[in-house]
């Protein structure tokens, strides 16, 4: 068996290194702030198995310049950040391209349809239990008509992933949810989506597991090199370690990596923001996503965190709290309950490529490296199947379904 270094230990590092030790190898993981917040822990806690659709297509086009024109709406761009933008944003142009984006939405088809159950066999490897709910999401709508278009397009995304979708008026979508008190014409009810335990939690239980049974070594890496008697990865500190195999699982930080590796990879910051209440007031019995609006309420044990939007800027551009604040008061239009003081606002850095589609594969020249990154919106849903198929590329008996999801592609 192999000694493999893992760089970076967020959801998709943690695993990656999982499945790895499940196999048999000696793993070490390496993370820049293990004690940190990172994407991670901030995202929605859904697992989102009927999200099919890339997020550059004809229809996010049409609506995008009215975004812009909002500088606290579901979309913005750091205009200041745009010129180092431009070549992400060109390739997300094209991106939107029909048949594109039918190549894209096939290619996360292939990974969604095994999400579910990767999840619950990462959770045995790992002796983690009781960390998924089935509670479905409801969608909510401001005019009828917004509504009938939504539910024509998510059944067919459910027929294709296997779960069911009904549209409700907005009496019984109240009925089902309470705590909705506000104006709204009605919803979409979807059986595909399930609720993790709070992130941070969920993450810190894995991280546990790979403090007892693999290496765990606090530290920013600056390089991984090629070299005939294995992969040198060094750290800020230039120490160097040495392994047979290296995954590199850093999230937005793996641009720089794969740049010193000699490839290219069109990876850009898609920044999303949150707030989370403890012991809130309100309760709702399942996740409520405000698609409209760019963002979703997800309820947790004795938490609720409001999240989501999608701003474009460098990893060292400044957070802008006042769009964290924008969704919640958006959301009181809706939920009138929800507190106006006393969350938590958190910032994270979702590493994002131009398709949607994350980069899962060898690098082109030399097998004892791998990549996994750029899952954008869908690290936590895609993060057990991508440890599973990096794992099994590395022991050389890859997937050919994750041909679309190459490094390649960039260069």
């Amino acid at each position: 068996m192999a000694h493999i270094g893992i760089v970076g230990g967020g959801i998709i590092g943690c695993a990656t290194a999982l499945h790895l030790l499940e196999q048999g190898h000696q793993v070490t993981v390496i993370e820049r702030d293990a004690g940190g917040l990172p994407a991670s822990v901030g995202n929605a806690g859904i697992l989102a198995v009927p999200e099919i659709d890339p997020i550059a297509r004809p229809g996010m086009l049409l609506s995008a310049p009215k975004w812009l024109l909002d500088p606290l709406g579901p979309l913005t761009v750091r205009w200041g950040d745009l010129p180092a933008l431009m070549p992400w944003l060109s390739r997300f142009l094209l991106a939107s391209r029909p048949s594109q984006v039918a190549r894209s939405r096939e290619a996360l088809l292939f990974l969604m349809k095994t999400a579910e159950a990767d999840h619950h066999a990462m959770g045995e490897i790992a002796g983690v239990t009781g960390h998924i709910r089935r509670t479905g999401a409801m969608t909510i709508f401001d005019t009828v008509a917004a509504r009938d278009k939504a539910f024509t397009h998510e059944a067919e995304n459910a027929r294709l992933v296997g779960c069911n979708v009904e549209t409700l008026d907005a009496a019984e979508t109240r009925r089902r949810i309470p705590a909705l008190k506000g104006n709204f014409a009605g919803a979409v009810y979807n059986d595909g989506y399930q609720t993790f335990e709070y992130p941070l939690t969920l993450l810190r239980r894995l991280q546990a597991t790979l403090r007892e049974r693999a290496t765990f070594i606090d530290a920013a890496v600056t390089s991984a090199e090629r070299g005939t008697d294995g992969i040198t990865v060094r750290t800020g500190a230039q120490n160097a370690h040495l392994f047979d195999k290296a995954v590199i699982t850093a999230g937005v930080w793996s641009k720089t990596l794969v740049e010193r590796l000699g490839l290219h990879v069109h990876l850009e910051t898609e920044r999303g923001y949150n707030t989370t209440f403890v012991n809130p007031s309100l309760t709702l019995e399942m996740p409520v996503f405000f698609s409209e609006h760019g963002f979703v309420a997800t309820p947790f044990e004795n938490a609720l965190r409001v999240g989501g939007a999608v701003e474009l800027a460098k990893p060292e551009t400044a957070a802008n709290y006042a769009r964290a604040g924008a969704m919640r008061r958006k959301m009181r239009r809706y939920v009138p309950d929800l507190p106006e003081d006393g969350g938590t606002e958190w910032m994270g850095r979702r590493p994002s490529t131009p398709d949607s589609l994350p980069v899962i594969g060898l690098h082109p020249g030399d097998t004892r490296i791998a990549f996994a990154f750029g899952h954008g919106h869908l690290g936590l849903t895609l993060s057990a199947t991508t440890g599973r198929h990096v794992a099994n590329l590395l022991a050389g008996t890859g997937d050919q379904g994750l041909a679309p999801f190459s490094i390649a592609r960039f260069q």
